[in-house]
C-alpha cells in the first residue's frame, strides 16, 4: 500500500510521514547494517533520510561525517538518489573554527556535504542550531545563494526558539529571501512544554513543516530504562537517564495502562500519541507534531487535580483504549502525564 507524501512548508519536497533518523550510521550502526535498514526503509515505502554533519562525531574515533559518507555510500550503490528526500544539517561544531551558520562556512560546509554524500543537490538543508553572533539575514543570503546554484532544493530550522524563528521568517519575508519550510524540535511525551508553549502555534500560523527529533526519548518509552542500571543496556543509555525521576515513572505507568488495554506496546502506544498530533491531511507534513485547535482543545486537559483528567468538550466522550463511554467533565483517576487522548463526537 502507497504511503500518503506530506509537504513541509512550502518546499515543494513530498515526504512519507516517517522520516528515518541518520544519526546512528557510524555510531550504533556500522556500515553493513545501515545499508539494510537504508534498504528495507525504502522498500516499506519511505522516503527520507535526516543527517548532519557533524554525526556522528560523539563517536569513538570519529572526527564527523561519518553519517553522511555511508549515506552517500548506500546512494551510489543503490542508485536509488531520485527515490530518496536527503535532509541534513550544518552549524554544529566540526572541529576548532567549524562552526555556526555565517555565510562564509555554510558555503564551505556544503560542499564537504556534497562530497561525502556523493550527490549535486541536498533536498532539505537545514540550520541544526541557532547561531546567535550571526545575523539571520546573513544566513539566509548563503542559503539563496545555495538555492540559486541549484545546490540545494530548501531550507529548515532545527533547536530554534518561537523567538528567533520567527524573526528569520520576517527577515526572509521582508528582504526576499528564503524561509525556513520546516523545524525539527526535540518532542516527545516527556519534553512537550518548549514546542506546545508556542512553536506549534508558530508553525501552525505560518505553515511550517514539523519533523520533531528524540520523538521516541532515545527509547525511554519502551519501558526498557526503568532504573540506573538499565542505563547500560544501550549506548544510548547516557541519554535516558534524565527521564528517570517522578514524572518518568508516571509516564511509564500510563504507557504500560494504555498499551495493556490496546493489546499493544508501550513503544507503539507512545508512538501512537505522537502521530495522533497531526494536522489535517491538506496542510499536513512529515511526523508533524502540530496539532489544529480543535483537536488541541478535545485533548485531556491539563489544569485539573492531580492524578485526574477532564474533557471539557460538548458531547460524549471515548477515551483511547478504554471501552466505556464517558460523559463530558467528567474526572478519571489516571496519571497526570496526558498521554492519552479523548476522541471527541459533538
Amino acid at each position: 500500500m502507497a504511503l500518503t507524501k506530506r509537504k513541509p512548508g512550502n518546499s515543494g519536497l513530498e515526504i512519507a510521514p516517517i522520516v528515518f533518523g541518520g544519526n546512528v550510521f557510524g555510531w550504533t550502526a556500522d556500515e553493513a547494517t545501515s545499508f539494510r535498514l537504508l534498504d528495507a526503509f525504502v522498500a516499506a515505502g519511505f522516503n527520507a533520510v535526516d543527517t548532519a554533519d557533524v554525526y556522528s562525531k560523539w563517536a569513538p574515533g570519529n572526527r564527523g561525517g561519518e553519517s553522511e559518507t555511508i549515506i552517500g555510500k548506500w546512494l551510489k550503490r543503490s542508485g536509488k538518489r531520485h527515490q530518496v528526500i536527503i535532509a541534513t544539517k550544518v552549524g554544529s561544531e566540526m572541529g576548532p573554527g567549524k562552526k555556526g551558520l555565517s555565510k562564509g562556512y555554510i558555503l564551505a560546509a556544503v560542499e564537504d556535504s556534497l562530497q561525502r554524500l556523493q550527490t549535486e543537490y541536498i533536498d532539505l538543508y537545514q540550520s541544526h542550531v541557532d547561531d546567535a553572533d550571526t545575523p539571520l539575514e546573513e544566513t539566509l543570503e548563503a542559503y539563496a545563494q545555495l538555492i540559486q546554484q541549484g545546490k540545494v532544493r530548501a531550507i529548515g530550522a532545527s533547536n530554534y526558539d518561537a523567538k528567533r524563528l520567527g524573526e528569520a521568517l520576517q527577515i526572509g519575508k521582508k528582504k526576499g529571501l528564503p524561509r525556513y519550510e520546516s523545524l525539527q524540535p526535540r518532542y516527545n511525551l516527556y519534553e512537550r512544554a518548549e514546542f506546545e508553549a508556542e512553536l506549534a502555534r508558530l508553525c501552525l500560523r505560518e505553515n511550517i513543516g514539523v519533523i520533531p527529533y528524540f520523538s521516541l526519548a532515545s527509547g525511554f518509552p519502551a519501558g526498557k530504562y526503568r532504573s540506573e542500571a538499565d542505563l547500560a543496556k544501550s549506548a544510548r543509555g547516557s541519554l535516558v537517564k534524565k527521564y528517570l525521576n517522578e514524572r518518568g515513572f508516571r509516564i511509564l505507568d500510563a504507557l504500560d495502562q494504555v498499551a495493556k488495554a490496546l493489546g499493544s506496546t508501550p513503544t507503539r502506544a507512545a508512538e501512537r500519541y505522537r502521530s495522533n498530533c497531526q494536522r489535517d491531511k491538506s496542510r499536513s507534513a512529515p511526523r508533524v507534531a502540530q496539532c489544529r485547535r480543535s483537536e488541541a482543545r478535545s485533548r485531556i486537559a491539563e489544569d485539573t487535580q492531580p492524578g485526574q483528567r477532564v474533557c471539557h468538550k460538548r458531547g460524549r466522550c471515548r477515551l483511547s483504549g478504554w471501552p466505556a463511554a464517558r460523559k463530558p467533565s467528567q474526572r478519571l483517576a489516571i496519571p497526570p502525564t496526558a498521554t492519552v487522548t479523548w476522541s471527541c463526537k459533538r
